[in-house]
């Protein structure tokens, strides 16, 4: 965990806060998930397909929480070839391709 993050953990919720904002998402009641130290663990209650696939669904959106309170979201695009063109508008990017 990075620092000035913090992370409240209730059952079926979890909250995280850092510099840029506070995410909240609610998790499925079946997946675990405790918080010690500055490590935050997700436990799945069996090995079944559906279990495994929510347990990495959780965890990445745990991960993903913690980016954007961190770092913030950033989506970069590329453009390549010619006759490619982009602009920044005030209203928005135009693209005339």
């Amino acid at each position: 965990m990075p620092t000035g993050v913090t992370i409240t953990v209730n059952p079926g919720h979890i909250t995280v806060q850092g510099p840029k904002g506070e995410l909240q998402q609610v998790v499925p009641a079946r997946i675990g998930i405790v918080q010690e130290d500055n490590v935050v663990t997700i436990t799945r209650p069996t090995e079944r397909g559906t279990d495994r696939a929510l347990h990495g669904l959780t965890r990445t959106l745990v991960a993903n929480m913690v980016e954007g309170v961190t770092k913030g979201y950033m989506k970069q695009l590329e453009i390549s070839g010619v006759g490619y063109k982009a602009e920044v508008k005030p209203y928005g990017l135009l693209m005339s391709l």
